[in-house]
Formats: structure tokens, sequence, C-alpha cells
């Protein structure tokens, strides 16, 4: 075989399996941005919901950890600080979703699915805190261009008082709480395996929900097979898969690419939304959302 053969075989490969992962990572942004649908049109309330939501994709997780368990080479809990870090993730998880869910009920889709989106923001400020990470001016700068489209959303200066502005703060509040989960992720990935990480952060996150979604939620149990296909849905569609084909994407793309997933994620739920729960985008909102969405682009590349 020539020189020439063996050089031109790996880059057919490789450009294939980009192919491949730019695909998954489309899916996986649309499967993503569907979950406030399924939140919305759920029969329980949304604490209920939460906790399906990590119970039931409890389910593939273990099944995929068990399918790979001979593949991957992991490092087991030491003591009792490594079993509190893994837990660690789970609680910030069930924090937000807890509060995700809650701001779904109280704001449009479209405003929730968009502030929640302002997690890497808080990532990055909260490495600054703690891990005295370095924030460049061209974070600032999208910073403020997130902060600056925000008021613009809700009508103006005068507007923020008005309207669903509470909605908007819970889920504001949720990236926070995802950004915490970010960062504890971040921080046991050098050490463990993805699938000893997920197994004890959705396992954790649903403990932590079902004391709070079985005494403070009137109906803790879907009564119909519809409502179980809405939790079904959201736990292996877009909890479980879609995260999936998302990691599986970025493993074969650039990191920059991730940013898709940023955009899809509020562009589906938003049409969505318009299309089956009846709630139009104004122009105003638009400008405002794809004002954020910059901000929150030009901060990541910073």
């Amino acid at each position: 075989m020539s020189d020439s053969a063996l050089s031109s075989s790996p880059p057919r490969s490789l450009s294939s399996a980009k192919r491949l992962a730019l695909v998954a990572l489309l899916i996986g942004g649309v499967a993503m941005g569907g979950s406030p649908i399924f939140v919305r049109l759920s029969e329980v309330g949304p604490m209920a919901t939460a906790f399906w939501r990590v119970a039931l994709a409890l389910v593939p997780v273990l099944i995929w950890s068990k399918a790979t368990e001979k593949t991957v080479t992991d490092s087991r809990p030491a003591g009792f600080s490594d079993y509190a870090l893994l837990v660690l993730p789970g609680i910030f998880l069930a924090a937000d979703l807890a509060a995700w869910h809650l701001a779904l009920h109280m704001t449009s889709v479209a405003n929730a699915t968009l502030f929640a989106n302002l997690a890497p923001i808080f990532v990055t400020l909260g490495s600054w805190l703690v891990f005295r990470a370095h924030v460049s001016r061209l974070f600032i700068a999208g910073l403020a261009t997130a902060l600056a489209g925000m008021v613009v959303l809700k009508g103006g200066p005068g507007a923020l008082g008005n309207g669903d502005l509470s909605g908007d703060v819970t889920a504001a509040v949720a990236a926070v709480f995802y950004a915490g989960y970010m960062l504890s992720i971040g921080r046991l990935r050098s050490r463990f395996s993805t699938n000893r990480i997920m197994i004890w952060s959705t396992a954790s996150s649903a403990v932590c929900m079902l004391p709070v979604a079985f005494f403070l939620e009137p109906s803790f149990m879907p009564t119909a097979l519809f409502g179980w296909g809405i939790l079904f849905g959201l736990a292996f569609i877009s909890h479980a898969g879609g995260q999936a084909l998302v990691i599986y994407a970025l493993a074969y793309l650039p990191p920059a690419f991730s940013s898709l997933t940023l955009l899809l994620q509020p562009v589906v739920a938003a049409l969505l939304a318009w299309l089956l729960l009846s709630e139009p985008v104004g122009l105003m909102q638009a400008v405002g959302g794809t004002i954020v969405l910059t901000g929150i682009l030009i901060a990541r590349r910073g």
C-alpha cells in the first residue's frame, strides 16, 4: 500500500465520524429543547415531574453503565469525602430542576429556557470566585451584552417590574444551580468515569427530589397512560437521550460546536411552545432573546 493511500484513509474516516457527530449534536439539541414542553404537558406538578425525570432516567443510565463497564477504566471512591463529592452534583441538579420546572409554570417557555441558558456565565463567575480563574475582557463584554438583552427582552427598563419577572428570576436561579452542577462535575471528571458520575448524580438527585415531590405536590403519580408517556418521554428522550447524544458528539467535534446546542434549545423550545401551547413570541422578545444569546456566546468565547 502506498504512502498516499495510508495518509488519505484516516481523514475520510474522521470526516465521516464528524458528520455523524454533527447529526447527533443537532438531534440532541432538539431533544433537550423539547423538555419544557414535556414539563408543561405533565399531569403532575413541577416537583413531581422533576423527580420522575431523574428517577426514570436512571434506568437507561444503569443499562448503559452495565453494557460499557468492561471498556471503562475507573477508580473507586476512597472514603466519605469522595462519596460526598459524588453526591454533590446530584444536589445541585435537584435544585436546578426544581427551580426550572417551577419557572416553566410561572413564565413563558421561551423566557424560562433562555434564562436557564445563562449557566455558562455563572460557571465562569463561579470559577473566578472559587478557583480564582482568570476572567477576560471579552467575557465581561459578553456579560454586559446578555444583561442588556434581558432588559430589551422585558420591554425596556420601565417594564422590568411588570409581568412574569418572578418566573424569569426563578429560571436564572436555576441557571446558578446548574452552574454549580457543572463545576462539581468538572472537579470529579479527572478522577472518576462518566458512568460513575452519572449514576451517583442522577440517583442522588432523585433521592433529594423524592420528599419534596411527595409532600408538596397534590398528585405524585400520573393517573393516565398519557401522563406516564409524557414522563418517560421527558426522562428518556430529553434528559438521558439528549444529553447522551450531545456528550457523544462533543467527543468528535471542537468545543465551539457546543454553542449549537445553546442556540438550538431556546429556539426549539420557543417554536414548540408556539405550535403546541399557543405561546407566540413577540418582536421585542425575539430581539431581546437574540441579544441575550449573542452575549452568552461572546462570554463563552472569553
